[in-house]
């Protein structure tokens, strides 16, 4: 516990709490509307703006955002104007952010140092200022969440139904777009490009286990992300290793536990 009192370590433990809690909620939402192509798309895609961002001399967070939601709203308004595939168009946005990527990042004069942060991650980097974005973000999303739960839930399991009951389904669609992007973008940072889709998946398969209904998979998702993630974090500090390595492992570790427990409970019940 002597780690708590270093600042940067208190910084990195808030992050992570914040993070988990929107990533439990935006991950229960791609999972259920089968969006997890669509985020390693958008999370490939904006490896464009971080090349533009170190090319430019901005900031490459934001360029990165940029990417991210033109990319994600791309590939919906692409999928639903031209009739494509919504796979294909994913294939189109990836293949562009990474070409535009590393073009960039080749063009930038001397070494990018950040680039290894944002694509393998580094906790121990988050400053306050990354603390209030990221409360600010996950503010916003549980209370937009809060007003349109009912329409949002509506829309992840049935589309076509939502539209005939005359819900706001593209504009859902679009909101929850944007904050998936949004989301890809700020997770960057604690755990990379590389490990960000297992954060947004893997404790919400874990509650899938367990759970059938989309608040209660939020709920427990929640807390299995906060409980792998501080897990993780202290863990990987103790014995000096990358954090988000052992955070994932942790997570992958506890849905196989899971899913052999789920196995044995069944073929009892079944005996």
């Amino acid at each position: 516990m002597e780690y708590l009192q270093y600042t940067f370590f208190r910084n990195a433990l808030a992050g992570i709490i914040i993070i988990s809690i929107a990533a439990a909620v935006i991950g229960t939402y791609i999972i259920t509307r089968r969006m997890v192509s669509i985020t390693g798309g958008v999370t490939h895609a904006c490896f464009g703006g971080l090349g533009l961002g170190y090319y430019l001399g901005i900031s490459p967070v934001a360029t990165a955002a940029a990417f991210a939601v033109i990319s994600s709203l791309g590939v919906e308004w692409i999928a639903g104007r031209y009739k494509v595939r919504e796979d294909s168009a994913i294939a189109v946005i990836w293949s562009l952010g990474m070409a535009i990527g590393i073009l960039f990042v080749f063009l930038t004069p001397g070494y990018v140092p950040e680039l290894n942060t944002f694509l393998f991650g580094n906790i121990l980097t988050i400053t306050v200022g990354d603390l209030w974005l990221f409360a600010g973000f996950t503010a916003l999303l549980l209370i937009f969440f809060l007003i349109f739960r009912h329409t949002i839930i509506a829309c992840s399991f049935d589309r076509d139904f939502a539209k005939v009951a005359g819900l706001p389904v593209k504009f859902i669609n679009y909101a929850m777009t944007v904050f998936v992007a949004v989301s890809v973008v700020l997770t960057i940072r604690l755990i990379g490009i590389m490990l960000l889709l297992a954060m947004l998946t893997v404790p919400i398969l874990i509650a899938e286990v367990w759970c059938k209904r989309f608040m209660s998979i939020m709920f427990m998702a929640m807390a299995i992300s906060l409980g792998s993630s501080v897990g993780g974090l202290f863990l990987a500090t103790v014995i000096d290793v990358p954090c988000s390595a052992i955070i994932v492992l942790l997570q992958i570790a506890v849905y196989a536990v899971a899913r052999l427990s789920a196995d044995i409970i069944t073929r009892r019940l079944v005996q």
